[in-house]
């Protein structure tokens, strides 16, 4: 078994009315009901959609410092994402296919070093 993060930036979301996102949660939330069904669901959740709720902590100078907001201002941030374990790149192609059509945005998918 293998386990891939499948996730999102927040700026593929696009602009939606508050109408169409209702109507996705209910889908969203029954693709996690499948995975969980099928036993592939390890975790998922979406995140804050403003950056500046961030925080960063950084040891990299031999200090930690803890700083608000982003480590680094950018325009494309992650929106949310969904770890699955699943026994082959096309399974998680399967879940990911899935996951897009429920949110309606594209995903991107990588598998974690084993």
């Amino acid at each position: 078994m293998s386990r891939y993060l499948i996730y999102f930036n927040q700026a593929w979301v696009g602009e939606h009315s508050e109408a169409w996102f209702a109507a996705r949660g209910p889908l969203a939330r029954a693709v996690v009901e499948e995975m969980k069904a099928a036993g592939v669901y390890v975790f998922a959740g979406g995140l804050e959609e403003d950056p500046e709720d961030a925080f960063s902590a950084d040891a990299t100078r031999g200090t930690l410092t803890f700083t608000d907001g982003p480590y680094v201002p950018n325009p494309q941030f992650l929106g949310g994402f969904t770890v699955i374990d699943v026994a082959d790149e096309q399974a998680a192609r399967h879940w990911a296919g899935k996951v897009a059509g429920a949110c309606g945005w594209p995903q991107e998918v990588r598998r974690f070093k084993r």
